[in-house]
């Protein structure tokens, strides 16, 4: 899927189509996990016990269903026998539920099925084909818990009742960082203050995380002065309560599919060393680092510049 399939609501029905064959062909949605005397979420429960003795409410946090449906699962392997339930020693007013030697003997069995299917499987599958496989469900994996925890926010276009908080999230993460005007980073610019007039310019866009009124974060796109075909990403930046929750990546993929749709053939960025995680997050993204500058930015406190191909249309 490329960069412009991405937002495409027909890609997105693709990819629900081809997960829920998966799930089917799996067996996920039937009564019992192969021949074993397990349903799918009983099976899931089972293998969690067999690593560690969990509450219900921690179960169901880790098997990502809801607590009376981790409590049904528990209560079904109980009367196997196949798990018991004790008063936990940290809190008697909630249990723990550890697996039995029984549990573990049905846990083998079940293992020993499961193996054998994903051996089946794999077995039409040249080495390099599973490679390619374990590497995508490890993205796509990654990808429904980062949209997970990006539920209730929402990412729109800057308005002009959004500039005084936004210019104050660059402020403040950037003394953070300490980028400090003085320096001639991004936090000197004059038009810090008046962000939605700035990319109201031709085949320029800026985002912002909006949660419940409060602005948090944000990123553009706009032309690089000098280069006609080619645009800056530029300011990027988050409050600590959006990090590590894949924000970055997302407004960064946004700015680069509206570029592309612009027809730019090339983006650029600068940045500073200081940016750990957002230099990885670009690497990670394609862009590749530069002898030095492209343009005249201003910002010439930044001494890490790098490039990414686009493909236009």
């Amino acid at each position: 899927m490329n960069q412009a399939q991405a937002n495409n609501p027909f890609a997105a029905s693709l990819l629900r189509r081809l997960s829920r064959q998966l799930i089917r062909q799996l067996g996920l949605l039937g009564a019992a996990c192969g021949n074993q005397p397990l349903s799918p979420v009983q099976a899931h429960t089972l293998i969690e016990l067999g690593e560690n003795s969990y509450s219900i409410k921690q179960l169901a946090e880790i098997i990502n269903i809801d607590k009376s449906n981790a409590s049904r699962a528990v209560s079904q392997l109980v009367e196997k026998g196949f798990a018991k339930s004790q008063s936990n020693p940290k809190d008697n007013r909630s249990l723990v539920v550890q697996i039995t030697p029984k549990g573990k003997k049905q846990l083998l069995q079940l293992n020993k099925q499961q193996n054998q299917q994903f051996s089946d499987i794999m077995a039409q599958l040249p080495a390099e084909h599973i490679a390619e496989l374990e590497l995508s469900l490890r993205r796509y994996n990654k990808a429904v818990l980062q949209s997970k925890s990006q539920q209730g926010y929402s990412i729109r276009s800057i308005t002009s009742d959004d500039n005084a908080q936004m210019a104050q999230v660059i402020r403040q993460v950037s003394a953070e960082y300490g980028l400090t005007a003085d320096k001639g980073y991004g936090v000197a610019d004059k038009t810090l203050d008046n962000l939605s007039e700035v990319y109201q310019a031709q085949n320029a866009h800026y985002w912002v995380i909006e949660l419940e009124g409060k602005i948090l974060g944000g990123a553009g796109i706009a032309p690089l002065v000098g280069h006609p075909d080619t645009c800056e990403l530029q300011k990027m930046y988050f409050l600590p309560e959006v990090r590590g929750k894949g924000f970055a990546k997302r407004l960064a993929l946004q700015a680069i599919r509206y570029a592309n749709v612009q027809g730019y053939t090339s983006c650029y960025l600068e940045t500073t060393a200081n940016l750990i995680e957002a230099i990885k997050l670009y690497e990670s993204l394609g862009f590749k680092h530069l002898d030095g500058p492209i343009g005249n930015t201003g910002h010439d406190a930044c001494e890490i510049t790098m490039l990414r191909p686009l493909s236009a249309g």
